[in-house]
Parts: C-alpha cells; structure tokens; sequence
C-alpha cells in the first residue's frame, strides 16, 4: 500500500510540474511576442479608430478633430488629412486606392499612399440619403439607401445601377455593412445579423462594441473596441482579445492594440486557432 501511495504521490508532482513548466512557457511566449512600437503616446491619444496595411503602416482616425493620419511602423508620420466632417475609414487592405465616406457629405472618396485624393463621389446628385458604402472592387461599391429602402450595387466607373434590391431593415444604427457570396452582413454596436438581398434575416447574434466588417481572403471578420471575431461554422469565435485595450486592429501578420495611449505588436502564431482561445468564449447564432 505504502508503495502505491508513493508512486501515485510522486505521478502526481510530475502532472504539477509538467503543468507549471506550460504554464511558464505560456506566459514567457505570450511576454516575449508582445512588442510595443516607438509611438508618441500623444499621437495615440483619441484615437477613434486604428487601421493597420499589409505594408506595416499604422492608420489613426481622430473623431476630435477628424483628422486621419498615416505613419510607418517607426512613428514617423507619411501623410495626414484633415477634413470639415466625420467620415468612415472602410479599409486600408489596398493602400493605393482608400475608400472614405461622409454620411453628412453624401461623398465617397479614394486616398492614395499619400493620402492625396485620387477620386470622389458625390451620390447627392444620383441617390436620396446614402446610409453606407461597401467598396466591393475598383469598379463596383454597394450602397445602403435610407431614403429608398433599398440595397443597390452601382458601377460608378460606368456611372450605372446594376442591380436594386428593397432591403427594409433598421437603417438607424447601421455601423457597417459588407456583401459576399449572395449575403449581406450588417453590423450595429450591439448586434451582427446575416441577410439574403430580399431583406430576410438568416442570423444574428449579439456582440459589445462592434466597429467594422472586414473580408480578409475568404474569412470574415468582425472588428470590435476589444477582440477580433472570426465567422465560422456560424459562430463568432475570438481570435484575439485584449480586455484592456482602448481599440484593436489586425494586418496579415500581427495584432495591433492600443492600451494606456501605448501601441503594441503582437505576431500571429502559425498554430491552430482553437489552441489560441478558449472555447469558452465562442458565440452561436
């Protein structure tokens, strides 16, 4: 018995090192991964909205003043406009060709990596009050028309509607709206929810504080203050999460995370996601 009692006892303190030693090198990897980028932490103060391209620059909206600004990964500042209105950044994935709307404007306009205007469009002149704009390609954007009720894709290039669809849902607290494979994906601060073109509500499910959609290859993601959400399986997994993060961000390398007016890099580790976050956290339709 004395014999059994020692064997269990010493495989039990293997079990409680073996844990320790993971839990060690848990925290030195998750320690070792952060980096925190030479920002001038008054640069980093207000900022509504953080976009990072593929090219490592960092992108800083300020609703304050409405200026949007871009800088390397350095710190240095490249470019910076200051407009008289509050506009929405929808992507930087292409930093040749940035799409930014003005609800109050009823304008669209396309930046270049200088952040000089390359092209705008004005919809007052076409269209009754623009609530959205997807920008799908070089050619083609989607549009959400409050005063219609309709769901338009429009060839602005060709200055032609190709199709109208009526899409009779709460327009009111729309943040932001993307179209893939035949579905419209809306996004309040409160709620995400997956439409078919007739308006007929497929899912929904409720988050905290979304900001933006954004379709990375053939992934979409949900962008909030806090963590980024991958769909999946009908599910929003978290695939990063900062609970202490004043706003997040994501290229196709890193995670970007602003806390205490401090800029962090964290890479994205090649390994399988479900490793990553704790399944706890997973959200169903």
């Amino acid at each position: 018995m004395t014999f059994f009692r020692r064997h269990f006892f010493i495989f039990d303190e293997i079990i409680v090192l073996r844990i320790l030693n993971i839990f060690f090198l848990f925290s030195f990897f998750a320690v070792s991964a952060q980096q925190q980028l030479p920002f001038d932490s008054l640069k980093l103060k207000d900022t509504k909205e953080l976009l990072a391209d593929d090219y490592g620059n960092i992108y800083l909206y300020k609703n304050k003043d409405f200026s949007f600004t871009k800088y390397d990964s350095l710190g240095k500042q490249k470019g910076k406009l200051l407009l008289t209105l509050p506009f929405k950044i929808q992507s930087v994935q292409n930093p040749l060709s940035i799409p930014t709307f003005s609800e109050n404007a009823q304008e669209l306009k396309f930046f270049d990596q200088n952040l000089n205007e390359i092209q705008k469009i004005n919809f007052r002149e076409k269209f009754g009050q623009i609530k959205m704009v997807f920008d799908e390609d070089l050619q083609q954007i989607w549009l959400l028309d409050e005063s219609s009720k309709r769901l338009l894709k429009y060839n602005f290039r060709d200055d032609k509607i190709i199709n109208a669809y009526p899409f009779d849902i709460d327009f009111e607290n729309i943040i932001d709206f993307l179209v893939d494979q035949q579905k419209v994906y809306v996004l309040s601060s409160k709620t995400f929810t997956v439409y078919d073109f007739n308006a007929r509500k497929q899912k929904e499910i409720p988050i905290n504080s979304g900001r933006r959609i954004v379709r990375e290859n053939q992934n979409i993601l949900v962008i909030t203050q806090k963590e980024i959400l991958l769909l999946e399986n009908e599910e929003l997994n978290p695939i990063f999460q900062d609970e202490n993060a004043q706003i997040v961000d994501k290229n196709s390398a890193s995670y970007f995370v602003i806390r205490d007016n401090k800029l962090y890099l964290y890479p994205i580790q090649k390994m399988p996601r479900k490793k990553q976050i704790p399944t706890k956290y997973n959200r169903g339709f």
